[in-house]
């Protein structure tokens, strides 16, 4: 399914008859709507970003429903295409946090690559229509996910954006972890205590004192 370690750890969900039929749920949707991301891209997340090398998790909700956007990963589109509100609003978070300026850069794949697992908890959406997937049933395998996660020997950091990703939180038990929340980064919200909360330094001040590698979020300008 994945090519990596989520294959073992997710073993007995693949080979249930639950998610096969689940599956073929899916399947149809594809086959009778316009749905994103692209069919490969489904589990872009998990195959970018190995269970034993996730240390960030940046939960969003539903996949982007416009054509060429989505490409599985929370809050990333593909390079070439306009930069959603929310994802310029968190790069000016960077910016202001961290100093850093990712400019034109749309594409998180390199924060992926990073550890950072860009998981959205709905992972497919019809064309034009957001949430449409949302009673699908994408939401017990991402919880599922969730706490497997919160069962990781390493610490972990969080981060719930919005009242959607916060409601997850009661998956993560484990102290070890760091969780850092706030209000969501659309233009909705942003200013109602998303600027200014400084996730990114947050997150590598935790990473350093845990003796993990910080996470690099400047992304290379090769586009």
């Amino acid at each position: 399914m994945i090519g990596n370690d989520w294959d073992i750890i997710l073993k007995s969900v693949w080979e249930s008859d639950g998610f096969k039929r689940f599956m073929n749920k899916v399947n149809k949707e594809y086959k009778e709507y316009t749905c994103f991301p692209e069919y490969d891209f489904i589990f872009n997340a998990l195959k970018l970003t190995p269970y034993k090398d996730v240390k960030v998790v940046i939960l969003g909700q539903d996949p982007y429903h416009g054509v060429g956007e989505a490409h599985g990963l929370s809050f990333s589109v593909q390079q070439g295409i306009k930069m959603p509100p929310s994802l310029k609003n968190i790069y000016k978070e960077l910016k202001d946090d961290l100093n850093i300026d990712n400019q034109n850069i749309t594409d998180l794949t390199p924060w992926a690559k990073e550890g950072v697992l860009l998981l959205n908890s709905i992972l497919t959406v019809r064309k034009d229509s957001p949430l449409s997937h949302k009673d699908l049933g994408w939401q017990l395998l991402t919880d599922h996910i969730i706490k497997l996660l919160n069962l990781k020997k390493e610490p972990v950091v969080f981060i719930l954006w919005g009242n959607y990703a916060r409601s997850k939180k009661e998956f993560i038990t484990n102290k070890k972890h760091l969780i850092i929340e706030s209000p969501h980064p659309s233009p909705f919200s942003a200013r109602s205590g998303f600027f200014g909360s400084k996730p990114f330094s947050k997150t590598n001040e935790f990473l350093k004192k845990n003796k993990i590698k910080e996470v690099n979020f400047k992304l290379p300008n090769y586009y």
